[in-house]
């Protein structure tokens, strides 16, 4: 994960995009391509190839293809989103400020990561 941004509700996807993306330009200078589902469409693709010099692209489903369809690099993120809601503190609005749930969501995933990284330590430690 390289940042996370809670927002009011009241306020759009696109415009919170914005605040993501510019909290990570100066930090994230490799990065050239973004995935996003269809309500980032519209202004925000230009906004982002001018402001950060990304490449903002689409992901959607297939024309004729109805119920489910797993979408190519759609699926990390919800993937993501399920592994943050595993800890009870971010299942539930407990927070009462955004820095607050931004903060929680950061240890949930530093505690995922480490709990792998001993996981894979063991595995490699010698005997």
């Amino acid at each position: 994960m390289l940042a996370v941004v809670v927002h009011a509700a009241n306020i759009q996807d696109r415009d919170g995009a914005k605040l993501l993306l510019n909290k990570i330009k100066d930090k994230c200078l490799r990065l050239k391509l973004i995935w996003a589902d269809g309500g980032y469409a519209g202004q925000l693709i230009e906004w982002a190839k001018t402001f950060c010099g990304w490449l903002l692209e689409i992901v959607r489903k297939k024309e004729n293809s109805k119920g489910f369809q797993v979408l190519p690099r759609r699926w990390v993120v919800e993937r993501t989103f399920g592994w943050i809601g595993r800890y009870r503190r971010n299942s539930k609005d407990y927070e009462y400020l955004t820095e607050s749930s931004e903060t929680m969501i950061l240890i949930s995933m530093i505690q995922l990561m480490a709990h792998r990284l001993a996981r894979n330590n063991k595995a490699t430690a010698p005997r």
